[in-house]
């Protein structure tokens, strides 16, 4: 009697180890890579983190760093946000001087070996032309980071994160990566389309552009217009307009016949307003969704949301319907 209850115990306690180890194995087996954690891809504007999201889908967690309404060239990372990039697997970034304040961090995940890849540099970028039509020779050499204003590049731009996203994050199902990137191409195809037949209505003498810094040069190469200038005659926020360059501005705007100024929803438009100002009060200042998404619901959550509500405020503010 005792033998057998020896050897009933000795059973039971085989099964729970068994199933134990069963367990185990399960857990680890769906936790996928990276430590017994999701594969991870880190992105630092939320603009590409949109982007990346639509291309990754379910197959691993996708961080954004900046916040909605934030300002690319100004914006910083927590020291929790740093650590993240250098555990991730995969990082994208836009680069070309964008994310003036966290490119270091992106070159110290690169330098202990994460994968990064800069969007912007791979998107065919333009030359920045600053200064104001009109006036003294305008500068020019540095890359402009704004590729997004076309959807075309960024078209060229999510193809290569899917590229980037199958060959360097380990446990994602690669069909589904690509089936992902195959319906957001279409979606980019669409807006192409319809960016054009809206812009269509915009009568030659009217495609003009002043804006509040030189962001929308992707945009005007793309679709046909002329940038006049900016209020901030840079391509980034973090530049400040002299007298001069106020008074070239007006004289340019004068010039063309322009009177609309777009100046992006997260900054304030105080410069704007200056300048309008300086015209007399002739001047409409338009805001548009440049270099940052909203939340969710709140008119540019996402970066097909943000291109139809610029397209369209652009378009009636330069018809004046």
């Amino acid at each position: 009697m005792n033998v057998r209850v020896g050897a009933a115990r000795i059973r039971a306690l085989l099964l729970t180890l068994i199933s134990f180890f069963v367990l185990a194995a399960t857990a680890t087996g769906c936790a996928g890579g990276g430590g017994g954690e999701r594969p991870r891809v880190v992105v630092t504007t939320n603009i590409l983190g949109d982007i990346t999201r639509e291309i990754v889908g379910d197959e691993a967690d996708v961080r954004v760093l900046m916040k909605p309404n934030a300002d690319p060239h100004s914006f910083g990372l927590s020291a929790v946000q740093a650590a993240e990039l250098e555990n991730a697997d995969l990082v994208v970034h836009n680069g070309l001087g964008l994310e003036e304040n966290v490119l270091r961090h992106v070159e110290a995940a690169r330098e202990s070996g994460v994968a990064t890849f800069a969007a912007g540099e791979a998107a065919d970028p333009l030359t920045f032309h600053t200064g104001q039509e009109g006036g003294p020779e305008q500068e020019s050499g540095e890359p402009d980071p704004h590729f997004w204003t076309d959807p075309d590049r960024v078209r060229k731009a999510a193809g290569l994160i899917a590229d980037q996203v199958t060959e360097h994050v380990n446990g994602v199902d690669d069909k589904a990566v690509r089936s992902n990137a195959a319906r957001y191409d279409g979606q980019l195809a669409d807006l192409t389309t319809w960016m054009e037949k809206t812009f269509a209505a915009v009568p030659e003498n009217r495609r003009a552009l002043v804006t509040n810094h030189h962001v929308f040069g992707y945009l005007a190469d793309r679709f046909g217009f002329r940038v006049i200038g900016a209020v901030i005659p840079s391509g980034t926020t973090l530049a400040s307009p002299s007298s001069s360059d106020l008074r070239s501005l007006t004289r340019a705007m004068e010039e063309a016949g322009v009177r609309t100024v777009f100046a992006d929803s997260s900054q304030p438009t105080k410069l704007a307003e200056v300048l309008r100002q300086e015209m007399g009060g002739d001047v409409d200042v338009v805001s548009l969704y440049s270099e940052s998404l909203t939340e969710k619901g709140k008119g540019a959550g996402t970066y097909l949301e943000m291109m139809r509500a610029n397209t369209s405020a652009m378009a009636e503010g330069l018809t004046g319907d």
